[in-house]
């Protein structure tokens, strides 16, 4: 029997969090002790250490790596402030998958992102600025071969398609991929 080409695509979403800007709790400026929480879903988020010196500007420039399932539209960004009576949310926002995947951006192109942030009231308070990345990639999925399963398994011949439109053909061979950038005036 001829070998398989099996073969599985996920895809890796990079969030660096930069820096925050103008953040108050209670609407007084915040002093220390903020950290972000990166949402992808429920079960799949990771978050900064704490800034202990920024006060309401504060700097963590730490990068997260989330696996993104393919029915992600939205990533949340939740910074919170760690005070006597526990911690706190200073304020919310969500980075659009869009914002950072698709149109004419290459596979893993780095976006530098600036988001509002809104308090549990819907009122503004301060900006988020984060950088974002998607990077996908091919696993293999299948058994290993076996004596007993001979011509079975994974082959390592597998390459990740080709994007674009196919042209040049040529009894059902396609000779290369044309591929368009928009220019505008």
């Amino acid at each position: 029997m001829d070998k398989q080409h099996c073969h599985k695509a996920s895809r890796t979403v990079e969030v660096t969090v930069l820096s925050a800007e103008n953040l108050r709790l209670d609407r007084k400026s915040v002093r220390k002790n903020t950290y972000v929480i990166v949402r992808v879903d429920p079960l799949n988020s990771g978050s900064t250490r704490a800034d202990f010196e920024g006060g309401s500007s504060p700097s963590w420039n730490e990068k997260l790596i989330l696996d993104m399932p393919f029915q992600t539209r939205f990533i949340s960004l939740e910074v919170k402030c760690r005070t006597g009576s526990g911690d706190r949310v200073i304020g919310t926002a969500s980075l659009p998958v869009s914002d950072i995947l698709g149109d004419y951006s290459p596979e893993s192109h780095l976006h530098f992102l600036s988001y509002r942030l809104r308090d549990a009231r819907g009122e503004r308070n301060g900006i988020i600025n984060v950088s974002a990345r998607v990077k996908m990639s091919v696993e293999s999925v299948c058994p290993s071969t076996t004596k007993n399963q001979v011509g079975y398994g994974c082959s390592s011949s597998w390459q990740q398609p080709t994007l674009g439109v196919p042209v040049g053909h040529r009894k059902n061979y396609y000779s290369g991929v044309v591929t368009g950038v928009p220019v505008w005036n």
